[in-house]
């Protein structure tokens, strides 16, 4: 199941004048020089216009192992360029553009779920992290008012950037590559929502729901930064 969710409960705050923070913006920006990802204007990571059609973006909800799961965006066009802008370039002043829908999300899965519910991360690939210095899941939801996260362990490596991808793989490649690599710990009765940057296929996602059933928790809700429609 995937479906398009216009984004009316979670509506963004509206764009008001700023002349001060603008000035201030200008000023940083004669010495250092930044442009808009989404149009090349100057002074900032993202001018006012692009952050408002970022904002009208409409969410995806789909199922992974029979568990909803929200996306705050479609992985395409602005989205994906924010996104590899700060996991591969470590652009962190994107983080909050991105990150104030996604924590919105999070926020809204905890509050429709019992008290006690935990947050978990589906944790990034060791390389991955050695080379950021940070997580890129923490930061937005950290922008999106979201600051206490847990992560499941992972047990073994996964599918790495060598070989195929994962849509490269046929449906049981991606399951034997991926199953049995996650671990939960202390979620034995509790309720849990996961999270993560991008969902592709949903094996992993999938992966982090069976590792915490095996725990004894109940995955409640799943949540994504981005999703990529097939």
């Amino acid at each position: 199941m995937r479906t398009t969710d216009r984004p009316t409960p979670l509506r963004p705050t509206p764009l008001r004048p700023t002349p001060w923070r603008d000035a201030a913006l200008a000023v940083l920006g004669f010495f250092l020089p930044v442009a808009c990802l989404g149009c090349g204007r100057p002074d900032r990571a993202l001018c006012r216009t692009c952050r408002a059609a970022l904002d009208a973006r409409p969410r995806r909800v789909r199922l992974v192992a029979g568990v909803r799961l929200d996306a705050a965006f479609e992985y395409e066009g602005l989205v994906r360029t924010l996104l590899l802008e700060l996991k591969l370039r470590g652009r962190v002043d994107v983080a909050r553009p991105l990150g104030t829908r996604f924590g919105a999300l999070v926020r809204t899965a905890l509050a429709e779920a019992s008290a006690g519910t935990v947050v978990l991360r589906i944790p990034p690939s060791r390389a991955g992290a050695r080379r950021r210095g940070f997580d890129p899941v923490v930061l937005l939801l950290a922008r999106g008012g979201v600051h206490r996260t847990g992560r499941l362990r992972r047990v073994r490596a996964g599918p790495t950037g060598k070989g195929p991808g994962q849509k490269e793989r046929t449906a049981t490649e991606r399951v034997a590559a991926t199953v049995g690599t996650l671990r939960a710990r202390g979620v034995d009765g509790r309720d849990v929502v996961l999270v993560d940057d991008v969902v592709t296929t949903g094996v992993t996602m999938a992966e982090g729901v069976r590792a915490v059933r095996v725990a004894g928790g109940r995955v409640v809700r799943c949540v994504a930064v981005a999703s990529v429609e097939d």
